[in-house]
């Protein structure tokens, strides 16, 4: 079977892709407001009067009174003449689409044929959850506007408050209304007249606090679980389990295909072809290791993304014997805290935690200036820059390494007070000496750390190399379709693609030259799959999202009514 789109990955990037490809009217195009409207008539299509003009023809759109009175006020429940025009110029990936009528089901006959490859499990999103569960983490860092819906901004607020599900939410306190310091106060009094905060150099709007709060790992769950059902999302057989190990852009005589289409293998033999292929696959990549672990020592330390169980076993054997459990924590990010904080809850006796920086505050691992009022004008300058490798050095400055939230830095300094912790900044293992009898470590640091007893296990929470020329499964497309990359990233089309006429799509951390520096976080997997979507249509076609062909010039004008762009009345000239 020939696919039009084959995603590989289950995780958020994927799901963002897969929900967007369903939603015909996503909200980085249509307000809050023209949601609703559209909405609204579309619900009650078959019930009110809709006259559309079209070179001079005029015809009606589920009618059932008579066309006499095609416009009537709009607040008693009627269409108002505006909402006959909204309606009349829809284009045709919405009006097409959205409605439950008799071209429903033909539509969805004929929709996008999509097939989700992931290494993990036949499921969305189940190497993510298994990875919050192994670490026990409660609480998501990103904000409440961050999420793979794709047709409300607001859709997790709106989720929360429709479950009665308020008590999910975290404040992330001080982020907007925070304390500064004395010479910003002019500043601030500036601000205070346009109701604003400020926060260093970034001004937070006070009627934005609703979107920082970031919500529970329950909450973000079951939202997600809400998208896939929503969409469709949740079909049997959609999603298979497998690990793709090549992947080729070629003629293959195995499908009758005038046009290139892509052959996807995985590890356990199976082949899959598809016309256009998402990679979606998340961090993955090399693990970063402070040293390289023989056989032997890999039983007594492991990289954050291989735990299986928590504690390792002589830890844990020590803990039910009461005797003294000493751990090494190695890493500077959110997750190397979240190791530390939960292997003391477990009864660790003592965690010595590394960092080879600085120890980093930050409420995202993006500065607040990607995030906040002024965040699309990091984003105009990120888009304006001449070079990738420009681009490259902004990525940097706003990610600037591993970070912290104040929330763990509260629990940290917690357990410091208490002695269960010892934290060492600028700070690297120098020898160590492995013992397989006791299954214990010697180890010497620099600068060295005085009473440093025999750890028992060690856990490297260093992050992951993302590298595209490291990828098994894309060493063919090397090959075949040689692109340049900066530092392991890739140089896409601005569109996401490999090449311009490759329908190889990137999204996540791997297309973070194209989405800037929020790419590996959950809004870069909702923009990855926006740019996505409308390249889509082009490499696809109408015919393959359910449609028929349409004049370019009809649908583009229609786009220009429906997003309020242009004269909306331009259309109406010819039948006049």
């Amino acid at each position: 079977m020939l696919h039009d789109v084959l995603i590989i990955g289950a995780g958020p990037c994927g799901l963002a892709v897969a929900a967007r490809l369903k939603e015909y009217t996503p909200s980085a195009i249509f307000t809050d407001e023209e949601h609703q409207r559209y909405h609204w008539i579309n619900k009650h299509k078959g019930r009110m009067n809709l006259v559309r003009s079209h070179k001079g023809k005029i015809r009606q759109l589920g009618v059932r009174a008579s066309p006499s009175s095609s416009v009537s006020s709009t607040r008693d429940g009627n269409t108002s003449e505006e909402d006959t025009l909204l309606s009349s110029s829809l284009p045709s990936s919405v009006s097409d689409h959205e409605s439950e009528s008799e071209e429903g089901s033909d539509a969805k006959e004929k929709g996008l044929s999509m097939l989700v490859l992931d290494s993990t499990a036949n499921q969305w999103m189940e190497k993510w959850n298994r990875a919050f569960k192994m670490l026990e983490i409660e609480q998501l860092r990103s904000p409440m506007f961050f999420h793979v819906d794709p047709g409300d901004r607001d859709g997790m607020l709106a989720y929360t408050t429709e479950q009665g599900r308020e008590k999910d939410l975290w404040e992330i306190s001080g982020c907007v209304g925070k304390e500064v310091s004395k010479h910003k106060k002019k500043k601030m009094q500036k601000a205070k007249q346009r109701n604003m905060k400020v926060i260093g150099d970034t001004e937070i709007d006070e009627r934005d606090r609703k979107d920082y709060f970031s919500p529970s790992t329950r909450l973000f769950r079951d939202f997600c679980e809400s998208v896939t059902e929503r969409y469709g999302l949740d079909a049997p057989g959609l999603i298979k389990e497998g690990e793709v190990v090549e992947l080729k852009f070629d003629y293959f005589d195995e499908v009758d295909q005038a046009e290139k289409v892509f052959m996807v293998q995985t590890k356990n033999g199976d082949t899959f072809y598809a016309r256009a292929v998402v990679m979606a696959i998340g961090p993955g990549g090399r693990k970063i290791m402070p040293f390289p672990l023989s056989i032997e020592e890999s039983e007594g330390a492991s990289h954050s993304g291989e735990i299986r169980g928590f504690p390792s076993p002589n830890v844990k054997r020590k803990i039910q014997q009461r005797r003294e459990a000493n751990v090494v924590v190695v890493g500077g990010g959110l997750s190397s805290a979240q190791i530390v904080d939960m292997a003391i809850r477990k009864g660790v006796t003592k965690v010595w935690f590394l960092l080879r920086s600085d120890f980093k505050v930050k409420h995202f691992d993006i500065t607040l200036s990607w995030m906040g009022k002024f965040k699309n004008y990091e984003k105009a300058v990120f888009w304006s820059a001449d070079t990738d490798e420009e681009r490259m050095e902004m990525i940097k400055t706003a990610r600037n390494g591993g970070s912290i939230t104040p929330r763990y830095q509260k629990i940290l300094r917690e357990h410091a007070v208490r002695h269960r912790v010892s934290i060492h900044t600028r700070t690297v293992i120098t020898k160590k000496e492995y013992c397989p009898v006791a299954k214990t470590w010697r180890l010497e640091t620099d600068p060295p750390i005085p009473d440093l007893p025999e750890i028992d296990y060690m856990y490297f929470a260093t992050g992951m190399h993302m590298d595209v020329r490291e990828l098994p499964l894309l060493q063919q497309m090397h090959r075949d379709y040689p692109i340049e990359t900066i530092q392991g990233l890739p140089c896409l089309t601005d569109d996401l693609m490999w090449q311009a006429d490759v329908p190889l799509f990137l999204t996540g951390r791997l297309a973070a030259l194209r989405l800037g520096p929020g790419a590996p976080n959950l809004e870069g997997a909702r923009l990855g799959a926006e740019r996505i979507a409308w390249s889509m249509e082009e490499v696809l076609g109408n015919v393959a999202f359910g449609r028929e062909e349409t004049d370019d010039q009809e649908v583009d004008m229609s786009r220009e009514c429906f997003c309020g762009l242009g004269n909306r009345y331009a259309g109406l000239t010819e039948g006049s």
